[in-house]
């Protein structure tokens, strides 16, 4: 179970921060974020060696995207396409709002349920895709909504829903802090948040947004993601990657 956690404000200098923990078996092989693709030469992404598709990435045009998966769809199944594969094909777009309409277009019987968050300076979407019907083991019906003026926290389960034991303690934690200063490098609110191990009793390790256990499932990276307003000429984007447990590694810039 990934997370995302979006703070999403119109009209400020960074309209869009961005936060991502991603959760994985730690011997599956990944590369850190850079141009990986010949093929796509304006997108920087993280690589998923395994599926070659990616779990988080942004675009030369200031679009980002990134995929999660929803409750108890961790893993490939037989016959459906990489979930990696959505945010390649959203990052091929120059806007967020294109992108999100290109992924309602996806055939969601190929693929396994999933969240996506797309995004840009100006717009910012949730597109879901939950499990069909009869048990079936692919999406149904893709749906995409505009997220809101404010934070956003996305996991396996829907935006903020409290149903999930890492939303219900940390949104309101996230809402508490500070927001980063990405003019001056301060992202050290969201920083202790993302390395935080804490999980209430009965939630397990999972319910930590941090996550650590002994069968090889973890946080194995984190980002942080800034984009700058279009007037605000002297700004270009900002990601920071950790390339492991954040609470482990430190974060540095990734190479536009």
């Amino acid at each position: 179970m990934c997370t995302v956690v979006i703070l999403n404000r119109r009209g400020h200098k960074w309209p869009l921060l961005l936060a991502a923990n991603r959760d994985e078996m730690a011997d599956r092989p990944s590369r850190p974020p850079a141009r990986h693709w010949s093929d796509r030469p304006r997108v920087i992404a993280g690589l998923d060696e395994l599926g070659r598709g990616t779990w988080l990435g942004l675009n030369d045009f200031g679009v980002v995207a990134a995929v999660l998966n929803r409750l108890n769809t961790l893993g490939p199944a037989p016959g459906l396409r990489s979930r990696g594969e959505l945010p390649l094909e959203a990052l091929d777009n120059a806007e967020a709002r294109v992108a999100a309409e290109a992924i309602a277009d996806i055939d969601p019987h190929a693929y396994r349920p999933f969240n996506m968050i797309i995004a840009d300076r100006r717009e910012a979407f949730w597109v879901r895709a939950r499990r069909g019907g009869n048990g079936s083991r692919a999406g149904g019906t893709v749906e995409v909504s505009e997220l809101p003026p404010g934070l956003s926290m996305i996991t396996a389960y829907d935006r903020n829903d409290t149903n999930s034991p890492r939303i219900c303690k940390y949104l309101p934690r996230f809402e508490a802090a500070m927001a980063p200063d990405p003019a001056t490098g301060d992202w050290s609110k969201w920083k202790a948040l993302l390395a935080s191990r804490e999980h209430d009793q009965g939630a397990g390790p999972g319910g930590a947004i941090c996550v650590a256990t002994d069968t090889g499932f973890g946080t194995v990276s984190s980002s942080l993601i800034a984009l700058p307003a279009d007037g605000l000429s002297d700004a270009k984007p900002v990601w920071l990657f950790a390339p492991g447990n954040p609470g482990e590694n430190s974060y540095a810039p990734v190479c536009m």
